[in-house]
């Protein structure tokens, strides 16, 4: 256990006792610093855990004081280990192992990475994919090499100008979906044996991008309701030679967790501060729930420091395998690597989702899977209510289709193994981490539509729940 938290731990303890009781003022960091001989991220570490935690809350100008405990399920993100500790990764072997299980068709996928295909127009894009192959010209074998497809990197750049950023399409690197995008980031940034900032939880096809590509991580906290801890972040900066930061900001997977503009400024502040690159992996960020579109960071940037990444596979078009890259100040190291790994994407389907953004409505089908998906996450709120066994903790995401539960006494890889004995997937935590931390969490998707079948699944994954705590974790 790290020294945070042990930290925490400990404070956690004094308030079950009664030691320190609902509305007292906990130590202040300088005063904690002091008595305990921590350093004033270990111990703001601890402080963001508790309240994330619900046992604290933050007052401004005053500090941390102990929250009355009212009974309810309360908002528990465990964080991982003391920031400051890089890893050398081995994670490939775990993660395929947990992601080939769950493959047939047949299991409820309740731990699925994609979200229900019937939510997209896929009649209405097979027509434009029919168009565009019906008058493809073989000259775009040529023309649409990397950069790509110049009409489509137009349109996306529209896109951008209309959420408050101004985005060359000069910048912008078509790729082969959003994983392709990460690694021509990192191979754009990195050589072997570099060091990369990652938060913690994270998706692990970056984990996986590190590993294949000779990298260290090193695990920045991330909380569920806000995001990456620059706090901490800002420690790593200071100490160790971090080559690029790997983070989601909107609706980050697997906790769901969105950096607010405020935060998002500061972020990239401290980047600049000293010099490092931010790799935004973005791909849900027109999955929001409310009024208006979270700010991207590259209407933010301006001293070209971000490379961010997105795909229509999680908003529009699942298996077309298309996604892009604006890369600022680095577009053309991205573009020579995309040259010497795949070479181009399909130059047909870059043709066909161009003229769909043109012509296709795409921002009215935008409306309606934001409004589906919402519905589906209450939905899936309430049955977790209703079937999983207490104490249990969640942060329902402001957009996405994933949400993040924490579950105090459980160990989710054997919850995963029962599970899918009985044709139920779920996302174990250890596979978000590169230290495999976690193992009280697990993620849930809420991009397929509630059946009686998701309905029956969460019941049998309660009672799993249930017989594992009543016979103790090993």
């Amino acid at each position: 256990m790290s020294l945070y938290q042990t930290f925490a731990e400990h404070t956690a303890q004094l308030i079950a006792e009664g030691v320190l009781r609902p509305g007292e003022r906990l130590p202040s960091v300088r005063q904690a610093c002091k008595a305990r001989a921590l350093s004033q991220a270990t111990v703001t570490q601890a402080y963001h855990l508790l309240e994330s935690r619900g046992l604290v809350e933050a007052r401004p100008k005053s500090g941390y004081f102990v929250r009355a405990q009212l009974g309810r399920k309360l908002p528990q993100p465990p964080l991982p280990g003391q920031a400051g500790d890089s890893t050398d990764l081995a994670v490939s072997d775990f993660i395929f192992q947990i992601l080939t299980s769950v493959r047939d068709p047949s299991i409820t996928p309740l731990g699925s990475i994609f979200p229900d295909p019937q939510l997209f127009p896929l009649g209405k894009l097979g027509r434009f994919l029919a168009a565009a192959a019906r008058k493809f010209d073989p000259l775009a074998a040529i023309t649409d090499l990397p950069p790509g497809n110049e009409e489509l990197r137009r349109q996306l750049a529209l896109r951008y100008l209309a959420q408050g950023a101004s985005v060359s399409p000069q910048e912008i690197v078509i790729t082969a979906g959003a994983m392709e995008g990460l690694s021509l980031c990192l191979q754009a940034l990195t050589r072997p044996g570099d060091l990369v900032a990652i938060e913690s939880p994270t998706f692990y096809a970056g984990l996986q991008a590190c590993e294949r590509l000779g990298l260290k991580v090193i695990e920045i906290p991330s909380h569920p309701r806000d995001g990456v801890c620059l706090d901490t972040l800002a420690d790593a900066l200071r100490r160790h030679p971090i080559k690029a930061c790997l983070f989601s900001l909107n609706f980050a997977n697997p906790t769901g967790a969105q950096v607010s503009d405020a935060n998002k400024q500061a972020l990239l502040d401290l980047l600049r501060q000293h010099q490092v690159p931010l790799i935004e992996d973005d791909v849900y960020g027109e999955l929001y729930f409310g009024a208006d579109a979270p700010l991207p960071s590259k209407a933010l940037d301006t001293d070209g420091l971000v490379l961010h990444v997105s795909s229509f596979s999680k908003c529009l078009a699942p298996g077309y395998r298309l996604g892009w890259v604006a890369a600022g100040r680095f577009a053309q190291q991205v573009q020579r690597q995309k040259y010497s790994t795949s070479l181009a994407t399909a130059a047909p389907i870059q043709a066909a989702l161009a003229d769909y953004l043109k012509y296709g409505s795409f921002d009215n089908h935008l409306r309606h899977l934001r409004k589906k998906l919402m519905a589906q996450k209450a939905q899936l709120v309430a049955g977790i209510e209703k079937h999983l066994p207490a104490p249990f903790a969640m942060t329902p995401p402001r957009g996405g289709y994933f949400l993040w539960l924490s579950l105090p006494g459980t160990d989710t890889l054997q919850v995963h193994q029962e599970a899918l004995a009985q044709g139920i997937s779920i996302a174990p935590g250890p596979i978000f981490s590169a230290q495999r931390a976690f193992t009280d969490c697990l993620r849930l998707n809420f991009g397929y539509p509630p059946t009686p079948r998701h309905e029956a699944a969460l019941q049998t994954l309660g009672g799993i729940l249930r017989r594992q705590r009543q016979r103790g974790v090993p």
